[in-house]
């Protein structure tokens, strides 16, 4: 309790590890919240959180509480997984993949992760797992980042259109990406506009929390 306390004055850190896909990872009290942050970037809860909440309550949490199954790629500290359970009360089944089996650890102590009853765990790269899974879903979040660096397989044609045959009818896909520089900057839009499928239809929300940009797809029919 004193940890938080102090928290509103300094960040006080309370683990740090490393593991060989994420490197530094840390879990600290910050303005009276815990979050998981690696070197440069912010992993779970905190910024991160009130980033992708707005990316569901732009889908619209009426939307999301009748949906059966929902893919998150990129687990991290759960923080998603958390909103959806305790704050927008979902109840259907959620499916979690993450490549790092360290940070799950930390996401169980410190984040009680495995509490959540209707979430199922997976340790798998993100990118070999939609190659190999069958099951259709109603949304698909993607956050997936190393430290502040986005795979190239996410912006790939290829990536795109499977995780558009994932989804259901009326299904959405929320994509949390990261622009620092310029070149970034034009990785999205050119990705935005170069996305054409009659199916579906597509938007950025730009600008979150300075350097984040949501795109989001959704299916039509």
């Amino acid at each position: 309790m004193i940890k938080k306390i102090f928290s509103y004055l300094f960040p006080v850190k309370i683990y740090e590890t490393k593991s060989s896909l994420s490197k530094s990872i840390e879990v600290t009290w910050t303005n009276g919240e815990l979050v998981l942050d690696s070197e440069n970037a912010n992993y779970s809860y905190g910024s991160l959180q009130r980033i992708l909440k707005l990316g569901l309550k732009n889908i619209g949490y009426e939307k999301i509480v009748p949906m059966k199954h929902i893919l998150v790629l990129g687990v991290a500290g759960g923080s998603v997984i958390k909103t959806l359970v305790d704050e927008i009360k979902y109840k259907g089944k959620i499916t979690g993949v993450e490549i790092d089996p360290e940070i799950i650890k930390i996401a169980n102590t410190y984040f009680k992760l495995d509490g959540v009853k209707n979430l199922e765990i997976i340790i798998d790269d993100a990118f070999e797992f939609v190659l190999k899974t069958k099951t259709k879903y109603d949304l698909i979040i993607v956050d997936i980042f190393q430290d502040t660096i986005m795979p190239n397989f996410l912006f790939e044609t290829f990536f795109i259109n499977r995780i558009c045959f994932l989804l259901n009818s009326n299904g959405f896909i929320l994509f949390n990406t990261m622009i620092l520089n310029d070149d970034q900057n034009q990785r999205n839009k050119k990705y935005v506009a170069e996305f054409f499928n009659p199916q579906f239809k597509i938007k950025a929300i730009p600008r979150l929390e300075i350097h984040n940009e949501l795109i989001v797809i959704e299916k039509l029919n």
